[in-house]
């Protein structure tokens, strides 16, 4: 294996981080939203959100947490090649790859609690719509 071959995976990493972080902030947004907006809100929504939403946010911590630790250990790989320590740079790419496949995983499940979140969502525009027009379809 070659130095070319962890340094493919370093730029994915950092994009990966990137998107985490900008998932991260939307939340954080969200959640002050949703904060400031609480007595127009109906209680029962509130409290359905923000399960989705504490979640969320472990989930986010893991998917970071996980990201990091796939960029160091490809770092680490790619200095154990740039010494010639083969096995050992092997050892810690192949480490990067799971720890980058974990971050995914909760990537992925991350996501599907956020559309679900836009489910609740849905649902109350949904009971608002038939309380405001009643059963007719909307004309749109």
């Amino acid at each position: 294996m070659s130095l070319t071959t962890p340094a493919l995976l370093f730029p994915a990493i950092s994009l990966l981080l990137l998107a985490y972080t900008n998932r991260f902030l939307v939340l954080a947004q969200l959640i002050r939203q949703l904060h400031s907006a609480r007595k127009d809100t109906p209680e029962h929504l509130i409290f359905r959100q923000i399960r989705g939403l504490r979640k969320r946010i472990q989930l986010i911590k893991y998917m970071q947490s996980f990201g990091v630790v796939s960029f160091l250990l490809c770092t680490g790989s790619m200095f154990s090649l740039f010494l010639q320590l083969s096995s050992l740079g092997e050892t810690l790419f192949g480490l990067s790859i799971l720890t980058l496949s974990t971050s995914l995983v909760y990537s992925l499940y991350e996501v599907t609690i956020s559309t679900n979140a836009l489910s609740v969502i849905l649902e109350d525009l949904d009971t608002q719509t038939v309380e405001t027009f009643g059963d007719r379809p909307v004309q749109r």
